[in-house]
């Protein structure tokens, strides 16, 4: 599901925010969770898109695709896009198309640098003192180091599962599984912000919180998804998941 936001969001209005448990374990989803990805991935995916197809295409259709179960991962969401406006487009064919926009090419440098981290080490290190962080995302592990091997806080997370590190990647919930193990999912959430964050957090029975910004595209449609599929609570950024944890 299509989200960007601030880390300095303004917060909702406080009401009863109230968990039906205390939570132990935290396992973030990173594009659009930690990470502001609007003028890397997503717009690599546009241009991509122009590349394959000869044609502009504006941001909607972009959202639209992106909000459809297994479209989390962007190869996947343009070879499908692609494929279904007449322009057949195998899955390695989408990523490599997508390579030259997203990582650069001929000496060009690639919208990667384009990408924020919307937290500071600060709060995950705060998090950290009272709760074991982990990261479940659908990057690559090369796409991953870039933006977070230099990071001060990325120590602070025990367990980092890329796409490359299981065999089936989102909306399977193998990755939340692989960091459980043998651990009760319901001592952990997942916060994520697109439909197979939340279809794979429903499946490894692990309880879900849905970033949402106000303003994101289709917010109502897709606020009424996340909550079908058991979204604990929508959350207008990363840090308005503090209105949520119990007080240190």
């Amino acid at each position: 599901m299509p989200s960007s936001s601030s880390a300095r969001a303004k917060k909702p209005s406080r009401g009863p925010k109230t968990l039906p448990f205390v939570p132990q374990i935290l396992i973030f989803d990173v594009d659009g969770v930690l990470v502001d990805v609007r003028r890397s991935y997503w717009l690599s995916a546009l241009e991509t898109m122009r590349f394959l197809t000869g044609q502009r295409h504006a941001w909607a259709e972009l959202h639209e695709w992106k909000s459809k179960p297994g479209n989390n991962d962007d190869w996947n969401m343009v070879s499908n896009w692609a494929t279904a406006l007449g322009h057949p487009t195998s899955y390695e064919e989408a990523r490599v198309a997508f390579g030259q926009f997203y990582w650069g090419k001929n000496g060009k440098a690639g919208n990667v640098r384009k990408e924020k981290l919307m937290i500071t080490p600060r709060h995950i290190k705060r998090w950290a003192a009272r709760f074991e962080l982990n990261l479940f995302t659908g990057r690559t592990r090369q796409e991953f180091s870039y933006t977070f091997e230099r990071w001060p806080a990325t120590q602070c997370f025990r367990n980092v599962v890329t796409m490359d590190d299981v065999k089936r990647k989102k909306p399977y919930p193998d990755g939340l599984l692989r960091i459980l193990g043998p651990r009760d999912p319901a001592t952990a959430i997942y916060i994520g912000d697109n439909i197979d964050d939340a279809l794979a957090a429903r499946d490894a029975r692990v309880p879900f919180m849905a970033i949402l910004p106000p303003g994101t595209y289709e917010y109502r449609k897709c606020g009424a998804r996340f909550r079908e599929l058991g979204a604990l609570a929508l959350l207008p950024g990363i840090l308005a998941l503090n209105d949520w944890l119990p007080s240190a």
